[in-house]
């Protein structure tokens, strides 16, 4: 009997969880291009490949799977973090081009492949396939994310290069599957970038940019692999391997069971964002809820500690007016100026008395 279960991971009877522990070692959201390796590995059998520009660099490690298979990469990256810049500059293969991808294409040499997965919004996407498709009409260009949520929406890297004039008005608030609409619940930037308020239209979200494109240069073919967020695939008809290339990806850009499986991610990962989101608004509440608590336990200890104050002072003075009550009164002490000034009164009439002749009424 011959098993074949080919890339799954199955774990044996004596070890049945070799599955599981592949699975929580995964990060919750795949977005890496590094999942796309054995569609690379494709597109390398196809052609040769000897020049990759890689336009927005992860961390190094997907640009190092192109020098893995054989290319020298140009990694173009407008401001690398000293991270990135240390990886890069410890691999002789991997070329960092500090830069906006617009303007840095024309300075690079014309490459066999490029993947454009940089600013994702129509201006820049739509600039960068004019570039490419005029001066290297027998590359591959790979784009990502070119299904939701970057297909029909602009994103805008912050702070963003593209001009007033062909950005649409954004937000910080993000997409979900749940709703057409945005809400701070949703797939959000937290200030790395701001999505379109609207989706669709003109001149709106990668794919867009990608059919525009198709539809002024009439002869090039694409593709998508329905897979963590969009693997377009653009190649010219008639150019080197590109029949070849279209072909031998057919079983991924055709799988019905891909795209139900990517419907089914997105819906899972925007579903915990807004669970994520109402348990952080929960714990919210409940910090002010307990700020407020304890305000008022400050307060009505502050008010007990007067009540206490109070009853004191009123029983002290209770204590004094009882006293006073008690004591007996003493009778005043004369006053020594009224008894002074009794005597002079005294003296005085007598004197009349004896000045008044007898018989006269007095």
């Amino acid at each position: 009997m011959t098993r074949d279960f080919g890339a799954a991971v199955t774990g044996s009877p004596d070890d049945p969880h070799e599955q599981a522990r592949t699975a929580r070692e995964q990060p919750l959201l795949l977005h890496s291009m590094a999942v796309f390796r054995e569609l690379f590995e494709t597109i390398f059998r196809c052609r040769d490949v000897g020049v990759v520009v890689e336009v927005g660099v992860e961390s190094g490690q997907v640009s190092a799977v192109y020098a893995d298979l054989g290319a020298t990469v140009h990694c173009v990256e407008p401001a690398p973090a000293d991270e990135l810049r240390a990886v890069l500059d410890g691999d002789p293969r991997l070329n960092l081009v500090e830069g906006l991808s617009p303007a840095v294409l024309p300075e690079l040499p014309v490459a066999d492949l490029y993947i454009l997965d940089g600013d994702h919004n129509y201006a820049v996407v739509r600039e960068e396939l004019a570039w490419i498709m005029a001066n290297a009409p027998d590359a591959v260009v790979v784009l990502h994310d070119v299904l939701w949520p970057c297909g029909r929406r602009d994103f805008y890297y912050q702070p963003s290069p593209v001009p007033p004039e062909d950005a649409h008005p954004s937000t910080s608030d993000g997409p979900t599957v749940w709703h057409d609409d945005l809400t701070p619940a949703g797939f959000v930037g937290d200030g790395a970038y701001t999505v379109a308020e609207g989706a669709g239209g003109p001149r709106n979200g990668v794919l867009t940019a990608v059919e525009d494109a198709l539809d002024e240069a009439g002869d090039w073919r694409f593709q998508i692999v329905p897979a963590v967020f969009g693997f377009g695939v653009l190649a010219r008809t008639g150019a080197p391997a590109t029949d070849a290339v279209f072909e031998a990806l057919a079983p991924y850009t055709s799988s019905r069971l891909l795209a139900a499986m990517e419907n089914n991610r997105v819906a899972l990962y925007t579903r915990v964002l807004q669970l994520q989101y109402e348990a952080a608004a929960r714990t919210d509440d409940a910090t002010r809820l307990t700020e407020t608590v304890n305000a008022q336990q400050q307060e009505i200890a502050r008010l007990r500690s007067e009540l206490d104050r109070s009853t004191a002072e009123l029983a002290a003075r209770r204590r004094e007016s009882q006293e006073h009550r008690e004591v007996p009164a003493r009778p005043a002490a004369p006053d020594p100026e009224l008894g002074e000034a009794m005597s002079h009164l005294g003296r005085a009439l007598s004197a009349r008395l004896r000045r008044t002749p007898p018989g006269r009424a007095r």
